[in-house]
């Protein structure tokens, strides 16, 4: 065997060097170090790249050769492949491993693969890292690492749905499509989508309100609502519950009857709280929103209290929840003329007291404008605004009105001979508070349940 020693080999003329004739195999001995200060071809290549070892904490622009540490712990980062040619050699690694929570999306450049897919690989495992060799057009780029999840080009996949019940509807428009329910149905999901493209759904779910107290009595509580962003699905059919009204009271010493629940999904609503009326029972009860508390007549001394909010706080992970009920408003004090009753709590805000001896018109809290958390706000019923509380009634001898029903469905406060006004049907509104006569209160608002999802890109 022939041995050359020499510190450098170039060509006697032009630029170009060949090593070897077609068909030879070139060894080097273990323990070699090649050194690549340019370009190079058929060579392939090693396996190995220059790891950058400042942490990425955003968008990545990667380099033919370099290896990335990307911080995910602030969100989820994006590194961009350079344009895909036999040999280039790019890696990444999930350097606090905060990748499970925020992903690392590594993108192809252009019509480039990843493993034959032409889309985004997402790295959604903690700590991992993958070493990524471009080899052709065909499987495009390549993991090189063993690593367990292979770097695959994930096609982005979007939920499919269908809704049942004689009540409800699935309307398209755009990329999204929403489901609207006014009475009991399923919610049939036959693909529950992925990370690339969709695989959550909003939802907010509204309980029925209560009926309104009579004879002064107080304004029904409405239903409690919980609305629910980034709630993840699972093929598989999701009963849908929707809370009727209660009845309004149908006069002095009869209750009016609490709201029922609503369910979706993983979400119970309360049902709103039972008016007081004048009589036996003036005292607003608990529920998703508290009853206003009725006025006057028989009773403890003292202005009669409303009933507390009991809608329940419903986290969960990786979800964003709002939870919504209000307290109900106290009726006026007895002994006295017939003052009012108090308005029943809203989603958003407290029922007004009644106070004598001039009534401040004890209207519903208000309800909540769902339509910021819906991409179809305008195909909501009732412009998007659920659960406003009833008004309280007043007795005819006193000056002023009826309170209003809160914004979001609530009955309007008896005045002067009139009944208490019924809540709108399917907001969760709570019935309008009845005068002194005929006295009867307003019955609640039923619930709705509305589901919106992405289907396609």
């Amino acid at each position: 065997m022939s041995k050359i020693e020499v510190n450098a080999i170039e060509p006697q003329c032009g630029t170009t060097l060949t090593v070897g004739a077609s068909g030879d195999t070139i060894t080097f001995p273990t323990g070699t170090t090649i050194v690549n200060n340019g370009t190079q071809t058929g060579f392939g290549r090693t396996g190995t790249v220059d790891w950058d070892t400042t942490p990425k904490t955003s968008t990545v622009t990667a380099a033919n050769g370099v290896g990335y540490f990307v911080d995910t712990t602030s969100g989820g980062i994006t590194v961009n492949l350079p344009a895909g040619a036999a040999g280039s050699i790019v890696a990444v690694s999930d350097y606090a491993s905060t990748a499970a929570s925020n992903n690392i999306t590594v993108e192809p450049n252009g019509s480039d693969k990843i493993n034959a897919v032409n889309d985004g690989y997402t790295i959604s495992t903690a700590g991992l890292a993958v070493t990524l060799v471009y080899v052709d057009a065909t499987r495009g780029w390549k993991s090189v690492t063993g690593s367990d999840a292979d770097a695959t080009g994930v096609v982005p996949a979007y939920v499919a749905a269908t809704v049942s019940g004689a009540c409800n509807t699935l309307t398209t428009s755009g990329d999204y499509k929403i489901a609207i329910f006014k009475g009991p149905g399923t919610f049939c999901v036959s693909a529950a989508g992925n990370a690339a493209g969709s695989n959550s759904i909003t939802t907010t779910t509204v309980a029925g309100g209560a009926g309104g107290g009579a004879r002064q009595g107080g304004g029904g509580g409405a239903g409690g609502i919980t609305i629910g962003q980034l709630v993840p699905v699972s093929v598989t059919g999701f009963p849908i519950s929707i809370g009727g009204g209660g009845a309004g009271s149908p006069g002095p010493g009869s209750a009016s009857s609490a709201g029922s629940n609503s369910t979706s999904i993983s979400f119970t609503s309360l049902g709103g709280g039972v008016a007081g009326s004048q009589g036996p029972a003036p005292t607003g009860q608990p529920g998703g929103s508290g009853g206003g508390a009725g006025g006057g007549g028989v009773g403890p001394a003292g202005p009669n209290p409303g009933g507390n909010a009991t809608q329940p706080g419903q986290p969960q992970p990786g979800q964003s929840v709002f939870n919504a009920g209000s307290a109900g408003g106290s009726g006026a004090a007895n002994p006295g003329p017939d003052y009012g009753g108090g308005g029943g709590g809203g989603a958003t805000s407290v029922g007004l007291p009644s106070c004598a001896p001039a009534p401040t018109n004890a209207d519903g809290g208000a309800g909540k404008d769902v339509t910021p958390y819906f991409n179809l706000s305008p195909l909501l019923p009732n412009s998007g605004v659920y659960a406003g509380g009833g008004g309280g009634g007043i007795g005819s001898p006193t000056p002023g009105r009826g309170g209003s029903g809160g914004t979001g469905g609530g009955g309007q406060g008896g005045h002067a001979g009139t009944s208490g006004g019924a809540a709108t049907v399917n907001t969760g509104g709570g019935g309008g508070g009845g005068t002194n006569v005929p006295g009867p209160g307003g019955a609640g608002g039923s619930g709705i349940v509305i589901i919106e999802y992405k289907f396609q890109n």
